[in-house]
């Protein structure tokens, strides 16, 4: 594991059940519509990549065969195996390992899923090579991660405000990226849409416990935003703003 995986995996740990309870990851139609596009195939088995604190491997797991919950972090694989259990979801299982280097044989899986968390990956186009392989020929792949905006003016302060509040954070990709790694990995993308994720200021930094000099340091990147920047980004006078979010459907070349 490289340091800066390590560097992911101490940041979420410490705020495991804090994700677990927080309504941008909890709630969204997002999830409502991975319920949909799996349901009505019983017999599938499914990785959720990068599983967080398990809202897409809960929602999966109520309709598929099995699901295969993997995060680097062992305290979040451990939050989720809780709820699994409370849940009554004995179809979930949990598994740790990075993106980059999966532990399941070629072919295994019906369908992958990862939601919200490609942008913390050290290698993303490792990554997708491991999806495709771990995906079988005729399966279905869903991504669903902020994004960036394609004008590198509002691409630089999303970055730099997401590094900020999180070092290890990595990269919110722009759409354009997405379609040129898949490209390069062998998948082909013929469904996306965006959407805007409105974020309260407040429970975006205590989720990540960004210490004050951050917060303050966020404040004032904010502060100097033009026009075009904040209206972009719906920025309100207590901070609240909102992200662009991608859906991605990918299928194997």
């Amino acid at each position: 594991m490289s340091n800066q995986q390590k560097l992911v995996e101490k940041q979420f740990g410490v705020a495991a059940t804090d994700y677990l309870h927080s309504p941008a990851h909890a709630q969204g139609a997002d999830l409502q519509r991975l319920r949909r596009e799996f349901t009505g195939q019983p017999a599938m088995r499914v990785l959720d990549l990068g599983c967080g604190a398990g809202h897409a491997s809960f929602t999966l797991a109520e309709v598929v065969g099995e699901v295969f919950a993997v995060d680097l972090s062992g305290e979040m694989l451990r939050v989720v195996a809780d709820e699994a259990q409370q849940r009554g979801l004995s179809n979930l299982h949990t598994e740790k390992s990075t993106a980059e280097s999966l532990p399941f044989a070629d072919a295994y899986f019906d369908g992958v899923v990862t939601r919200f968390s490609a942008h913390h990956w050290a290698d993303v186009p490792a990554a997708l090579r491991e999806m495709r392989r771990v995906l079988h020929p005729q399966g279905k792949c869903v991504i669903i991660d902020v994004c960036a905006p394609e004008n590198p003016l509002l691409d630089t302060f999303l970055q730099t405000v997401e590094i900020l509040r999180d070092p290890s954070h990595v990269r919110d990709y722009r759409v354009s990226e997405w379609q040129a790694m898949l490209a390069a990995a062998g998948w082909q993308m013929p469904d996306q849409d965006t959407w805007k994720l409105p974020l309260d200021f407040a429970s975006w930094i205590s989720r990540m416990r960004s210490p004050e000099e951050r917060v303050t340091a966020i404040k004032s990147v904010w502060a100097g935003a033009s026009t075009e920047v904040c209206d972009h980004f719906a920025l309100q006078p207590n901070h609240d703003f909102s992200l662009d979010v991608c859906w991605m459907t990918a299928l194997p070349l």
